[in-house]
């Protein structure tokens, strides 16, 4: 008896893990949490507001795990490579991370890196991230690879979720386009 009710826990934890990756992030349709956090642009700090970027148009929202990480570095310049196609969409771009905020000044001039071309946020304590479901399982202080467009109007259209890199810039501008049809 005992060791059946050890291998139902451990099926349940188990169980537990893989849901909560997979069901990861806010769903379509919901609205977006509003947030305010420490920015940085090109190394110059400021404080950005959601509500403030979404007056002008649609924005994406991407979460990702740590400022000069492999992957992260990656997709930062992947959206720094397309950031004019998401400009004539009407469209901005923001990142927001948990890891390495005090990286976060280098990290947004960096050509390598965003190439002072879009901002990141700084989430300390994955405040932010918590509110989006957006959480690293494997390290809860750090936000997930997630990310989220947001329709001027508040209400998410597109929810990606993936630790690999290479999609979220697909991803997101085909959904920033979908909304000007």
């Amino acid at each position: 008896m005992k060791t059946l009710l050890a291998t139902l826990a451990v099926g349940a934890t188990v169980a537990a893990a893989i849901a909560g990756s997979a069901f990861a992030g806010l769903k379509e349709g919901a609205k977006a949490p509003d947030f305010t956090a420490p920015a940085y642009l090109a190394g110059q700090p400021f404080t950005y507001k959601l509500a403030d970027a979404l007056k002008k148009g649609p924005v994406v929202v991407y979460f990702f795990p740590a400022a000069h990480t492999q992957g992260c570095n990656i997709e930062a310049h992947l959206f720094s490579d397309a950031i004019d196609q998401f400009k004539a969409a009407h469209a901005t771009v923001i990142g927001v991370t948990a890891g390495n905020v005090d990286q976060l000044s280098d990290f947004s001039k960096e050509t390598e890196h965003c190439g002072g071309k879009f901002p990141v946020a700084a989430d300390p304590g994955a405040k932010i991230a918590k509110q989006y479901d957006s959480v690293l399982t494997q390290k809860p202080d750090w936000s997930d690879r997630t990310s989220y467009v947001v329709a001027q109007n508040g209400d998410i259209v597109k929810v990606y979720s993936n630790l690999n890199p290479n999609e979220h810039v697909n991803e997101t501008l085909a959904a920033v386009k979908a909304l000007k049809k």
